[in-house]
């Protein structure tokens, strides 16, 4: 609240803010009401948070290295190993004056460099890679991007969720629409880059997942249910992830979206 009170004098809109800070949790049908910090999962978290995590971004000193922060996830970009570890002491002596400390199974210090280990950031698995040759050009290596393991298999467990066995009451028309509204948004949000790899697995086991909720609601084997999605005009429907990812080439400028002419 001392946060907010730097820019915000106007009482009622402290009180709505305290309310929601007093709001509490409900967990297992009661009510529980944390001393410190923000209810999960609440409307004014996010904001909150950046605003108490700006006065870390006020405090850096670019001596450190580049920080760049999303909410409460953080990357530090640095030139050595020495500043790098520097830039660890120096963040985690900033969090706690805040009374924050960084999470240990997130924090850790990487080396990029061609063949080696990447970090994942905002659900993105961001490694040095080396391109392939182009005619009229040589290799050089550039940094590339993909969806993260995490963020991969978060994927497979939503779909999976949406086709499980408990949901063969429901008619195929509308799990596919849910999957293709899913699809569409999980693609959106990572098609910069260079996803389109792993969008085909993605969407590959979308197509799995549907022949076998086929196959399980009509008493029949998989191969049948496979048969018949592949033996539909459009696969019953589900959206194709080919085709819309903008991938920034190395070199180059960033490329847009070209509308299609009708």
């Amino acid at each position: 609240m001392s946060a907010v009170e730097e820019r915000i004098s106007d009482r009622r809109l402290l009180a709505l803010l305290r309310a929601f800070l007093r709001a509490g949790v409900m967990q297992d049908g009661s009510v529980r009401r944390l001393v410190t910090g923000t209810p999960q999962g609440g409307s004014v978290s996010p904001l909150l948070a950046n605003v108490y995590l700006h006065r870390l971004d006020r405090a850096w000193r670019g001596a450190y290295g580049v920080l760049i922060r999303y909410a409460d996830d953080a990357l530090v970009m640095c030139r050595s190993k020495g500043q790098a570890q520097a830039a660890l002491a120096r963040l985690t002596a900033l969090l706690a004056e805040l009374g924050l400390r960084p999470k240990a199974a997130k924090t850790r210090i990487v080396q990029l460099t061609e063949g080696g280990e990447g970090v994942d950031f905002l659900g993105f698995h961001h490694r040095l890679v080396r391109s392939r040759a182009v005619r009229g050009t040589g290799k050089f290596i550039y940094l590339a991007r993909w969806p993260s393991r995490q963020a991969a298999q978060h994927a497979r467990d939503r779909i999976r969720f949406m086709t499980m066995r408990a949901r063969l009451a429901a008619s195929v028309e509308q799990v596919v629409q849910e999957l293709n509204i899913f699809l569409r948004g999980w693609a959106g949000y990572f098609r910069f880059g260079n996803s389109a790899r792993e969008f085909d697995k993605i969407r590959n086991y979308a197509v799995m997942r549907v022949a076998l909720f086929l196959a399980k609601r009509h008493k029949r084997g998989r191969a049948w249910g496979f048969a018949q999605v592949f033996g539909s005009r459009d696969e019953l429907g589900l959206i194709s992830l080919n085709g819309i990812v903008v991938a920034p080439r190395p070199n180059r400028p960033w490329r847009a979206p070209v509308e299609r002419r009708r």
